[in-house]
């Protein structure tokens, strides 16, 4: 009997492992993972003049060259209209349709990318990762968003129920999560007067710099001389006072919660000659959070409306002519970013 059993129970673990295991093996089949480094000279060396006790003062201003790290997986069934352009993922890569609600294929995909890069001497960390799976009557969705050039960065979580119209329009709604930092917030408010001037000076003295009057210098917390007038103690060092004061205070407030509704659609129809792309999600209510920093309170205790989507069109109206277009934006908070091209093509010879 303990035979029996025993056989029973190693068939049912075997049995059970190996679902487990080809279900994992489907989650992961056709999934690249990548790694890569892009770079090339930025803008050229400026050169600057100036005159300073009749001498002729020459600078030269250098960029130095543009790059980009990146580290990536990813597993997003392409569109009709995606081509696949290049052996190998470097990272440079812009799949419009990768913003889509809805995928090519029903199922689970997934996207991870990070990317360090340095873009006209300045340095930004992007990062944008997502678990994406819909069915026929419901999808869901995880994202994290990190662009540093538009200055935006939070995760977002949305379950919604789906309505086929159709093999090519569906209708979403549902519930979605976020956190992020306090958008909305001003931390220079307390400091500006009745009469709407900045008291910058008081501030950079709560700060710990000092200012001695009689002299005209000014000196930072370490006791280090940084200003002999104050026409340079306005232009060049309080601007740092500010900018460091900003991001303290921000870096020391508490992450904040949006719930909201969602509702959105997406519209696929391709064909070899002409295609069709879009989809687009709404906000248009959040439920009010006691948070001091929440948004609702830099706005006025107000509702506000959050939204995004894209568009995706292309025709190729001969055999040598075609016209394309396609574009995403988005408005979060405060924040808004967006990207687009439009062109056409045409074949001289065919």
């Amino acid at each position: 009997m303990r035979q029996i059993t025993f056989i029973i129970v190693l068939y049912f673990s075997v049995s059970v492992n190996a679902h487990i295991g080809a279900k994992i093996k489907s989650a992961f089949k056709y999934s690249t993972i990548y790694g890569a480094i892009n770079g090339g000279n930025s803008i050229a060396d400026v050169n600057t003049y100036s005159v300073t006790t009749g001498r002729l003062q020459q600078q030269t201003n250098k960029t130095p060259f543009d790059f980009s790290v990146s580290v990536g997986a990813r597993k997003i069934a392409r569109f009709g209209y995606e081509n696949r352009a290049k052996v190998f993922y470097d990272g440079t890569e812009q799949s419009y349709g990768d913003a889509a609600t809805v995928g090519k294929v029903s199922g689970f995909e997934f996207l991870s990318l990070f990317q360090y890069r340095r873009l006209l001497g300045q340095n930004y960390l992007d990062q944008h990762h997502f678990l994406r799976y819909v069915d026929d009557w419901w999808l869901t969705k995880f994202e994290y968003l990190q662009n540093g050039f538009a200055d935006i960065k939070y995760f977002e979580a949305s379950q919604r129920f789906r309505w086929k119209i159709g093999s090519k329009f569906s209708l979403n709604a549902g519930f979605a999560q976020r956190i992020s930092e306090p958008y909305g917030y001003d931390p220079l408010a307390e400091w500006v007067l009745d009469n709407g001037n900045l008291h910058y000076t008081y501030l950079a003295l709560q700060e710990g710099y000092t200012v001695d009057y009689d002299n005209g210098e000014f000196y930072n917390p370490s006791g280090e001389l940084v200003a002999t007038s104050p026409e340079i103690w306005e232009q060049i060092v309080i601007p740092d006072v500010l900018d460091d004061y900003v991001t303290r205070k921000e870096s020391e407030l508490p992450i904040q919660w949006n719930h909201s509704l969602i509702a959105g659609f997406d519209f696929y129809h391709y064909t070899k000659e002409f295609w069709v792309h879009t989809w687009g999600s709404i906000m248009p209510y959040h439920i009010p959070l006691k948070s001091e920093y929440s948004y609702r309170k830099s706005i006025g205790n107000k509702n506000w409306i959050d939204y995004g989507g894209g568009f995706i069109f292309g025709w190729k109206i001969t055999k040598q002519l075609g016209i394309f277009t396609e574009g995403t934006y988005n408005k979060y908070w405060n924040r808004r970013w967006h990207k687009f091209s439009v062109g056409l093509n045409y074949t001289l010879i065919k």
